[in-house]
């Protein structure tokens, strides 16, 4: 099962209002109870109202009544940068209202990989990092369907400028914040990049054809083994 379908799965588990252990939920959907716990945090980051504890439970005390959203990646941008707009607002009432809002469609958001590194900090990033990033989607874009290889200027959370020739694979929306999965050529590796901290991307003319090792497929199925480990 796909972590998004499991991260959907737990909700609608949750939705009942009912005392639900962490060891039940993972017998259920045959992943371990660690696994469980991770997806809890990721779910109460995400502006979930969860509570509950690792060993006691968990349960949804608050209705969740928005259902699950099927959206372009195009209406999603057009969603985010709208948020990101209203959030920087004078009016703290429609400032509120933006982050009350981006906290209930976060929760029912498509997740398909998580970055173990603090979760890419999953809900807490302010709007307007995405809103730096959004100049470089249709490059991005463009490169996946392409399969055409970037030249990246990355700047690094540590602020380290370093650049970087990769195999553009797959993009991901986290909280507020678009992560790309990429075959870097670089360090020899696959790396996940916030698209927010991209200082350039130019599309190069040497294009890609899939490699054993170097396909997103490949990332994928080392995510699954770390997560279940």
């Amino acid at each position: 099962m796909r972590r998004t379908d499991r991260l959907f799965e737990i909700i609608q588990i949750l939705r009942d209002g009912k005392l639900h252990r962490a060891q039940d939920i993972a017998a259920r959907l045959e992943v371990s109870t660690r696994t469980i716990y991770r997806d809890m945090d990721t779910l109460v980051a995400s502006g979930v109202p969860v509570e509950g504890e690792r060993g006691v439970g968990y349960m949804v005390r608050e209705a969740i009544t928005l259902p699950p959203l099927t959206l372009t990646p195009s209406e999603l941008e057009a969603l985010n940068l709208g948020m990101a707009i209203v959030a920087e607002a004078a009016d703290p009432e429609l400032k509120s209202a933006a982050e009350s809002l981006a906290a209930k469609v976060d929760a029912v958001l498509p997740v398909e990989t998580v970055a173990e590194a603090e979760a890419w900090k999953f809900a807490v990033y302010p709007f307007a990092d995405a809103a730096r990033g959004f100049a470089w989607m249709p490059t991005l874009r463009a490169a996946i369907k392409a399969r055409q290889k970037l030249a990246l200027r990355y700047r690094r959370i540590d602020q380290t400028l370093t650049e970087r020739v990769i195999r553009p694979l797959h993009m991901e929306y986290w909280g507020r914040v678009w992560t790309l999965t990429a075959w870097c050529e670089t360090r020899g590796d696959f790396r996940v990049f916030r698209v927010d901290l991209i200082e350039t991307a130019e599309a190069l003319p040497e294009l890609f054809v899939d490699e054993p090792g170097k396909r997103l497929q490949d990332y994928q199925a080392c995510e699954d083994a770390r997560e279940g480990s």
